[in-house]
C-alpha cells in the first residue's frame, strides 16, 4: 500500500480579500498555499499538490470552489474520518474545506468540469452597500438600469470568441460558451449571474464592467455584443473590481463521464 495513491475531492470556500488569488506565489499569501500547507501539516507529508477548478484572482471570493489531490493511500486511510476536523484546526478563518471525499482516479477538478458559475453583486443605493457586505459587494452611487443590463447580457449568450473581454495568454484560446448571463435585483442588490464552460483571464469582471457602462447610460444596450467582433481586447472596457465577484459552483457530469469530459476539455476550442 505504501506506493498507492487515492484521489480525493475537496469542496472549498474562502473570503478572498486578504489573498493574492488562488495560485501559489513566492512571498504572497494565496488560497492554494494555505490549503497545501494545511494538508501537509495534518497528513505529515513534505508537500501536497492541489489542482483547482477555477484559478480565482486576488480579492475574488468562493463558496463553491473544487480541487483535487492525490494522497498516499495509507495517510488517507489513517485520517479520512478526522481530516475535516483536523484541517479546520490549522486553516485560517478566511478559508474553509466543507467536504473531502474519495473520487474516481479519472476525476479532474479542472478538466472534468462542465461549467463554472459566478455571481457579481452591485449596490447602487444612494447610501452605499450594506457595511457588513462591503467586501463582497461593489458599491456605486450611480443608479443602474438593470433592465438594460439584462438585455445587453442576453445578447452575449452562446459560443463566441471573447477576446474583446479577455487578457490573452500565449498558447490559450479565448473561445468560450457562455451558457447563462442574467441580471436581477435581489434584496436591494443587482446580481449578475454568469455561467460558462470555462472563463479566460479577467473575462467575468470585463463582462460585468461592460454591463455597468450600459446600466449607467454611458454605452448603448448593443455595445457589449458589438465587442464580439474585435480581434483584440477592448481597451474601453472597465474591469469591475474583484471584491464583488464570487465563484458559486462548479458542475460535473456523472462519474462514468469524467474521462470523456476531460479529454474533450483538453481539445483546443474552435468556432
Amino acid at each position: 500500500m505504501s506506493g498507492e495513491r487515492v484521489r480525493v475531492r475537496l469542496d472549498i470556500a474562502y473570503e478572498g480579500t486578504e489573498f493574492s488569488g488562488w495560485v501559489v506565489q513566492p512571498g504572497r499569501r494565496t488560497v492554494q498555499g494555505e490549503l497545501q500547507a494545511g494538508l501537509a501539516t495534518v497528513l505529515r507529508l513534505p508537500s501536497v499538490a492541489l489542482m483547482v477548478a477555477g484559478r480565482t484572482d486576488a480579492g475574488v471570493h468562493a463558496v463553491g470552489q473544487v480541487a483535487h489531490a492525490d494522497l498516499p493511500a495509507q495517510q488517507w486511510a489513517d485520517v479520512r474520518t478526522r481530516l475535516l476536523h483536523k484541517l479546520a484546526g490549522v486553516l485560517p478563518a478566511d478559508v474553509q474545506v466543507s467536504q473531502i471525499r474519495e473520487a474516481p482516479a479519472d476525476f479532474d477538478a479542472r478538466f472534468s468540469a462542465l461549467w463554472r458559475r459566478y455571481e457579481y453583486r452591485i449596490s447602487d443605493s444612494d447610501v452605499g452597500a450594506d457595511p457588513l457586505r462591503r467586501r463582497q459587494v461593489l458599491s456605486t452611487r450611480r443608479h443602474l438600469d438593470d433592465a438594460a443590463m439584462a438585455e445587453a447580457a442576453r445578447a452575449l449568450l452562446g459560443l463566441h470568441d471573447f477576446v474583446g473581454f479577455c487578457k490573452w495568454r500565449a498558447g490559450g484560446t479565448t473561445i468560450r460558451s457562455l451558457q447563462e448571463f442574467s441580471v436581477a435585483r435581489v434584496g436591494g442588490e443587482i446580481v449578475c449571474t454568469v455561467q460558462a464552460d470555462a472563463f479566460c483571464h479577467s473575462m467575468v469582471r470585463s463582462l460585468v464592467g461592460a454591463l455597468i457602462a450600459v446600466g449607467d447610460g454611458h454605452r448603448s444596450v448593443d455595445w457589449p455584443a458589438s465587442l464580439l467582433d474585435l480581434q483584440r481586447r477592448c481597451a474601453d472596457i472597465g474591469v469591475a473590481p474583484a471584491h464583488g465577484l464570487t465563484l458559486m459552483a462548479v458542475g460535473y457530469p456523472s462519474a462514468d463521464q469524467f474521462a470523456a469530459r476531460s479529454a474533450q476539455t483538453r481539445v483546443r476550442r474552435e468556432l
